[in-house]
């Protein structure tokens, strides 16, 4: 599985957050070095790998067409 935006971000451009936050069982979040790129929340049935997979997609909108995604906080 290739995630090179999530890549990008974790050799030193950003920060990936995967874990509890509050009362949310599984998020991952994404940050570059100004700004939230996306915030999602993991599926009940959801695997790990398409967590990852979506995360990676939102980094690519983000930063194409400057639309962010955030399921935490709506």
């Amino acid at each position: 599985m290739k995630l090179k935006n999530i890549e990008f971000l974790i050799d030193g451009h950003g920060d990936v957050t995967l874990g509890r936050i509050g009362p949310i069982h599984c998020a991952a979040i994404a940050c570059d070095e100004d700004q939230q790129l996306a915030a999602l929340v993991r599926g009940k049935r959801e695997s790990f790998e398409k967590l990852l997979a979506r995360l990676d997609a939102a980094i690519g909108k983000a930063w194409e067409d400057e639309v962010r995604v955030d399921e935490i906080n709506g």
